[in-house]
């Protein structure tokens, strides 16, 4: 493959993977806020948004499996140990 048609690809990529990236990380901040700050009912509602948010990016390859179910498996446990504590 040409150079060129590979910078091509490879910018057309990095940008449709930012958006991704970008969203995800949104996503997850705003998670770990409502654990902190708000209700058990809108921290499992921002968890399983964010959740849906990793296994899409996961899905589409912009971040690894591994790192989704990583990511997944903490934010799981501190909304265990948020309901626990509310």
């Amino acid at each position: 493959m040409p150079s060129e048609r590979s910078a091509r690809v490879t910018l057309r990529r990095s940008l449709r993977n930012r958006v991704v990236r970008r969203s995800l990380r949104t996503s997850r901040t705003k998670a770990q806020r409502v654990l902190v700050t708000g209700s058990a009912e809108e921290a499992q509602a921002a968890v399983k948004k964010t959740i849906t948010d990793l296994d899409v990016a996961a899905r589409k390859g912009v971040i690894h499996a591994n790192k989704a179910a990583r990511t997944k498996s903490r934010l799981a446990k501190k909304l265990n140990a948020a309901v626990a504590a509310a």
